[in-house]
């Protein structure tokens, strides 16, 4: 598989938002989000080929326990489940960031295997490509992140909460720099959302917000 990065930082949102891990980031992608910060894990082809064996070395090589699975799109590489096999096999907690147009079914029923699949807006440009099957079959330690930038985005996020009523974790995001934080908590509040949470990339406080490895 082509794999764009291999680091540790610490997690900048989800779940598991400050717990130090390390990054597997494959590269390529299927979609082509208009908000996307991560474009050099789908173009300029950088990074290297790597089999199984050599990114669990290299997991193993960092010594830490969490490990994010992310892109670009990881599950569109083809040995991506013999990977998360082979890492909870080595003892790793396994977080896959997946971008909701591809099938997550194969990855349900594997302990210590958390998914956190995007729901992609309508200012994304990739509302269309998304897979509404996997909305069943997100669990309860699974997360669903809508990345928002305006009242449009807030409204389909609430329509598909409403409509699919997931019984998973529930976060919404800013597109940096194009929506207000204080708007989306008085959308929050005015529509009942009691189980949405809102983030911000911890990251991106920390270090600038374009830093790599980070």
């Amino acid at each position: 598989m082509f794999v764009n990065e291999i680091f540790t930082s610490i997690e900048g949102e989800g779940i598991r938002m400050g717990y130090p891990v390390t990054f597997i980031r494959l590269y390529g992608c299927n979609l082509n989000c208009s908000y996307c910060d991560t474009r050099y894990s789908c173009e300029g082809h950088d990074g290297k080929e790597m089999t199984v064996a050599e990114v669990v070395k290299r997991a193993n090589e960092l010594e830490v326990k969490r490990i994010t699975l992310t892109g670009g799109e990881p599950l569109i590489h083809k040995n991506v489940e013999e990977l998360v096999d082979e890492l909870v096999k080595a003892g790793f907690e396994v977080n896959i960031e997946t971008n909701g147009s591809v099938d997550i079914y194969p990855y349900i029923k594997k302990e210590n295997v958390i998914i956190t699949m995007d729901y992609k807006s309508i200012s994304s440009g990739m509302v269309d490509k998304m897979n509404h099957k996997n909305l069943k079959y997100l669990r309860n330690q699974d997360v669903l992140k809508f990345v928002v930038g305006n009242k449009e985005d807030l409204d389909d996020m609430k329509r598909i909460i409403e409509t699919y009523s997931p019984s998973c974790n529930i976060f919404v995001s800013p597109i940096f720099t194009k929506i207000e934080l204080p708007d989306m908590v008085d959308y929050i509040k005015d529509n009942k959302l009691n189980e949405c949470r809102i983030q911000v990339q911890l990251h991106k406080i920390i270090w600038e917000p374009s830093q790599r490895g980070v």
